[in-house]
């Protein structure tokens, strides 16, 4: 992987004189205040401007002004005309347009489509703030404010949408943001490389339509260069498997065996034997929007293509035809050093909110405010999550004292610090500097995660910089307690038994939460996800740690329901085991289809994109009805009363009537409380130590209440 320029190498732009703002500017009266004629660069965000690094308007802005430019913010316009979009004037080189830190139409509604609430972004937590899909609102909005200024879209809600994406809300294939917004460029992925050369190459007066080289960006073009080879997807994905088999009910580090071999388990991609082409002038041509709109086998391949393409060391260009033009798609952005990380993270950031919200509660802020990033990207690979299309497979790690040196700036300058520390993690907290033994291996692999079916023989799994980072931070002057509250992998983490006790010592409030997602092999293939075996090794390891440090500790499993691929029967093993383990989950998630997830393909297609697809190959049975879906997740809680209908219904249908009656190895109860969807009826007294407490009303037989009418008069 060749070695990118570093990202603080640029010479600084002119306006570097007016020094380090104390907060972004948001208004007129703030650029007048630091003597600002005009800005250079004005992001929008659908999000509150948080000056926080875990906010991407921050980390982006304060970016931007190391460089030497002026960035102003606009935050969650209204988008109903463009008046908000002309408040801090014309900016001399592009609008930076994101919807925020999430995805507006995940911010929005929930995986039944029903409107949120609240948006945790907002102040407030006000919903409403911002329109489906901002980032095509924004971006219509920015050109009519002021004609011809650069429009440049980023963040994850134009990362997923970079190609034609199944669309969940509108349960059909869209085109790629690109023409829909009219943007000039789209920068995917983290996008501090390219957001940094593209300003400082229109600075010096270069048009954004001739800047075509970029990695991590995308465009609208009309043709394709003479001096490029084109070659059609269709000719390059050869038969084979992304995965083997895995047995659910073994610990995965049982199978590296079945992982070792990269070309039993990897597609390998090459072009036709005649062919003798260079690949940094090399496209790749996925079926066009037309095409893959109407044939679902052409789309799962196309995802299939895609995610084969991801790995910055060896991905090749991608075009995608729309009508008459093309989406072209540079190779994904070469991940930051550790020293260009630990700088950007560690401007001059006010760690809150804008001062124009004045006492107004952020919900998503206070969650973090007082956490820290010590890493970014994620090689686990997970099919529904969306990390590894936004941030990559490769693991950035910053430096132990950058991490430190961010905790003593907490401590220090935070108002109503109190000592803890909430979280020191990331996308997974275990990954930290955890990489590929060879650079030369890294670059050349194409597996879609180093941890299934098997943890790969060349993945680094050791934790010990992690566990002392760990240590040094603990031992900080006046941090009382430091957290780890982002989610693991427990599959690696049984690799290291120290680092489990270290953590189960020293860094969890009582409970931790986990995420095997499901129980069965026939999901967790479609997950990639590990086998519960390892689940039941780490919570052995968690208990007996849990128990010599003297601490009554618990896990937190989530899971998913509806997942593509999941059946009834499927759901009903999971919940049985949730009985088994005495566990009853109260927060449960349903499964969303996410543009470019390859489990949004799964549930669209109905074809699996990790294995070869045709039309014959192996069909992926989803839920996808709302009674269906609804019923995955009765299962998950099958101890709530409010369930306990729609389970019997389908118990029955099942032939599963078994499981029905008053018994502790019953899953639900035969009778049924008041104000639950059927008339209440008696049940033993034996059973009531298994009435969730909410509900844990005595109906009383006939002869009961006779004696208590006897006792009233």
């Amino acid at each position: 992987m060749n070695a990118a320029a570093n990202l603080f190498s640029y010479k600084q732009y002119w306006a570097k004189r007016f020094g380090i703002a104390p907060v972004l500017p948001m208004s007129k009266k703030e650029m007048d205040k630091l003597g600002w004629d005009s800005c250079d660069i004005i992001i929008v965000t659908g999000d509150a401007y948080i000056d926080h690094p875990s906010f991407g308007m921050a980390l982006i802005g304060r970016l931007l002004e190391a460089q030497g430019f002026r960035v102003g913010i606009i935050s969650q316009p209204g988008w109903q005309d463009a008046r908000d979009f002309k408040k801090l004037g014309k900016p001399n080189l592009f609008f930076g347009i994101t919807a925020g830190n999430m995805d507006s139409m995940v911010n929005r509604y929930t995986a039944d489509r029903k409107i949120r609430r609240n948006d945790a972004y907002t102040p407030d937590g006000e919903p409403g703030k911002r329109p489906d899909h901002s980032v095509n609102v924004y971006a219509q909005r920015a050109r009519e404010a002021y004609k011809g200024v650069p429009v440049v879209i980023g963040g994850i809600e134009a990362s997923l949408r970079r190609i034609a994406h199944f669309d969940y809300w509108s349960e059909k294939v869209r085109r790629s943001i690109l023409p829909d917004s009219k943007a000039d460029m789209l920068l995917y992925g983290n996008a501090e490389r390219a957001i940094v050369e593209l300003a400082h190459r229109l600075a010096k007066g270069e048009d954004i339509k001739d800047i075509r080289d970029i990695r991590g960006t995308a465009f609208m073009t009309n043709d394709i260069p003479d001096d490029w080879s084109v070659i059609n997807s269709t000719d390059i994905d050869q038969p084979g498997r992304i995965e083997t088999p895995v047995d659910p009910y073994l610990d995965t580090s049982k199978q590296d065996k079945n992982c070792n071999d990269h070309k039993k388990n990897v597609i390998q991609f090459q072009p036709k034997a005649n062919l003798k082409l260079k690949r940094s002038k090399t496209i790749i041509r996925l079926p066009s929007f037309e095409q893959v709109s109407k044939d679902k086998v052409l789309y799962a391949h196309a995802s299939r293509v895609f995610h084969l393409e991801t790995n910055p060391g060896n991905a090749r260009t991608l075009i995608q035809q729309h009508a008459n033009r093309l989406v072209w798609l540079n190779p994904p952005p070469l991940p930051l050093t550790t020293t260009e990380l630990d700088q950007v993270y560690e401007f001059n950031y006010t760690r809150k909110p804008h001062p124009s919200y004045k006492d107004a509660k952020m919900p998503a802020w206070e969650m973090i405010r007082h956490s820290i990033n010590i890493m970014r990207g994620c090689f686990g690979g997970c099919t529904f999550c969306s990390i590894t299309e936004h941030e990559g497979r490769i693991i950035q790690s910053r430096s132990e004292d950058s991490v430190i040196r961010e905790i003593e700036t907490i401590r220090d300058k935070v108002p109503g610090f109190t000592g803890h520390i909430s979280d020191l993690g990331g996308p997974t907290a275990n990954m930290y500097e955890l990489k590929c033994k060879s650079e030369e291996i890294e670059s050349a692999c194409r597996r879609l995660s180093c941890v299934y079916p098997g943890i790969c023989k060349n993945l680094n799994t050791d934790h010990k910089p992690l566990i002392n980072l760990y240590k040094r931070a603990r031992a900080l002057p006046g941090i009382k307690k430091i957290f780890v509250s982002s989610g693991l992998r427990y599959d690696i983490a049984v690799r290291s038994p120290e680092y489990i006790k270290e953590l189960v010592t020293h860094h969890v409030s009582g409970y931790l939460k986990i995420a095997p997602e499901h129980t069965e092999e026939n999901t967790l293939n479609k997950m990639m996800k590990p086998g519960i075996g390892s689940y039941n090794k780490f919570k052995t390891l968690f208990d007996k740690f849990s128990k010599q440090a003297g601490k009554e500790q618990y896990l937190i499993p989530y899971f998913i329901s509806a997942h593509p691929g999941t059946t009834d029967e499927d759901m009903l093993n999971l919940a049985i085991w949730l009985k088994q383990n005495k566990f009853r989950p109260d927060q449960v998630q349903a499964f969303i289809p996410t543009p470019l997830a390859i489990a949004s393909a799964m549930y669209h297609s109905e074809k699996n994109p990790l294995k070869k697809v045709n039309g014959q190959s192996e069909k992926v049975l989803t839920a996808k009805g709302g009674k269906q879906r609804r019923l995955h997740k009765a299962f998950l809680r099958y101890h709530d009363p409010e369930n306990w209908p729609i389970l019997r219904e389908a118990l029955k249908k099942m032939g599963r009537t078994d499981l029905i009656g008053n018994g502790k190895k019953h899953l639900i109860p035969a009778w049924q409380p008041k104000g639950t969807g059927l008339k209440p009826t008696g049940y033993p007294s034996k059973t009531r130590a298994d009435t969730p407490k909410s509900h844990k009303q005595r109906f009383t037989t006939k002869k009961k209440r006779s004696s208590n009418q006897r006792r009233r008069t």
